[in-house]
């Protein structure tokens, strides 16, 4: 019995890098940021229930630049999942699939999160 050789899958330093590939690894990595960031809107929401003494310590955290700037990673992690969702919806009807405008959604994908969290920020935290 001869035992034929198997091809080998390429190795990450051969594949070229993409922006869908980018962005369904991105897409990935902020569903599980979405746990953590939702553990935390669970924290502040049972402080507000508990008590005033329970909340004054959990906004503390929340209004420092830390938390501020975990709340702001947050807030843009679940408007790039979500347009990433939206992504793979309009792929779901066979839309979108050519070669050019994959590229153009995923780019789409990042750019709209970048700024609709900006906008979000902007209208309700840093003028409000």
């Amino acid at each position: 019995m001869t035992v034929r050789s198997r091809p080998l899958s390429p190795h990450l330093q051969i594949y070229r890098w993409t922006i869908t590939m980018a962005m369904s690894i991105a897409h990935r990595a902020t569903g599980i940021a979405l746990y953590a960031g939702t553990a935390l809107l669970v924290l502040w929401l049972g402080a507000a229930a508990i008590s005033q003494e329970a909340l004054n310590p959990v906004n503390e955290l929340f209004g420092s630049w830390f938390g501020q700037l975990v709340l702001f990673g947050y807030t843009w992690a679940i408007l790039h999942h979500m347009l990433g969702g939206i992504r793979h919806f309009i792929w779901d009807f066979i839309i979108g699939m050519e070669p050019g405008q994959r590229e153009t959604l995923a780019w789409a994908n990042l750019v709209g999160s970048i700024v609709l969290t900006l906008l979000v920020w902007t209208v309700f935290v840093w003028v409000a």
